[in-house]
């Protein structure tokens, strides 16, 4: 189990390795949604998500190995491992599925990383970095599924209590469930965090369902991101434990999601970062009168190309 406790030792660990990442208040409105918005920008952290707080949380617990690191991620998470490495000078061996964005593979080789591209979706990938890992004696830092990890992911909500007063309401995307249960984990309960799955990748929304992690198929147009096969375990059991509600989106609502917040606030984010806002634009999640809502925007390593020019006004 991860605690307030342990976002607070991840805080202090990673305290200048990691930024602090912007909010801005929006007025829904202007997005086609009822209320006033808080949106904290985590693709304005170091390599475009919220995932080097995770990732530098785990290496930073001890002496790291001659061998480095290893990860399987969709893009991001390697992204941010490959970065604390070399920021910690190590080497990092990173796997990624085949549909892993050309944008975020580019990236990976460019940080230094050694990439390995295995499988269609990644929990295949996972499946060769862990044979991989038993072979070099690297230092296994998951995408999302280590105390450590989910503990420095923590490290968004502890920020955004203190950048914006009396939060009623998370929404935060889900793929693995490291963001979710690490934001939950420092909430308590105090506050409602919804967690948000695209139709075609319903992980956490399946388990609870179930009442024990299952695997789901993978489908849609957002498995980069957010295409894990099975929620981990350290998230199923934060989302009962905290009661996290769990909601669905269509890809059609993330894709309006993604170029709204392009065209009204020049935000440029992945479909899986938009994935949040998507649970208010499709009506997924409607909020009460008054309701105070934050929205995480968790992730822009995208191609921009296809946004297109800003709406008309």
């Amino acid at each position: 189990m991860v605690d307030r406790s342990d976002v607070e030792a991840a805080a202090a660990l990673v305290e200048g390795r990691v930024r602090e990442t912007p909010v801005i208040a929006v007025d829904g409105a202007d997005l086609g949604v009822p209320g006033q918005l808080s949106l904290k920008l985590e693709l304005h952290q170091h390599t475009g998500s919220f995932k080097p707080r995770g990732a530098f949380n785990r290496m930073l617990q001890g002496s790291l190995p001659s061998a480095g690191v290893i990860a399987a991620s969709g893009g991001n998470h390697g992204l941010a491992v490959a970065y604390a490495a070399r920021s910690l000078g190590v080497p990092a061996e990173v796997f990624v599925p085949v549909t892993a964005s050309p944008v975020k593979v580019q990236r990976l080789a460019g940080l230094g990383a050694q990439v390995r591209q295995v499988g269609q979706h990644y929990a295949e990938a996972l499946a060769a970095s862990t044979q991989r890992a038993g072979e070099t004696g690297a230092l296994v830092v998951h995408a999302y599924d280590q105390p450590e990890v989910v503990a420095g992911q923590g490290t968004v909500g502890r920020e955004l209590e203190r950048q914006v007063d009396g939060i009623d309401t998370v929404l935060v995307a889900v793929g693995g469930g490291g963001l979710v249960s690490g934001i939950a984990s420092w909430f308590g309960g105090s506050v409602r965090v919804v967690a948000v799955e695209p139709e075609q990748i319903p992980t956490l929304h399946s388990a609870l369902k179930a009442g024990r992690p299952v695997d789901i198929e993978v489908g849609g147009i957002a498995t980069d991101s957010l295409g894990a096969r099975r929620i981990g375990e350290i998230a199923f059991d934060t989302a009962r434990r905290t009661e996290v509600v769990s909601v669905l989106v269509r890809d059609e609502d993330l894709v309006r999601a993604r170029r709204l917040l392009w065209s009204e606030l020049r935000v440029a984010a992945e479909l899986g970062g938009a994935a949040a806002l998507a649970a208010l634009v499709g009506g997924a999640y409607v909020p009460q009168p008054g309701e105070r809502v934050a929205v995480i925007i968790c992730g822009g390593n995208t191609d921009p190309s296809d946004l297109g020019p800003a709406a008309p006004h």
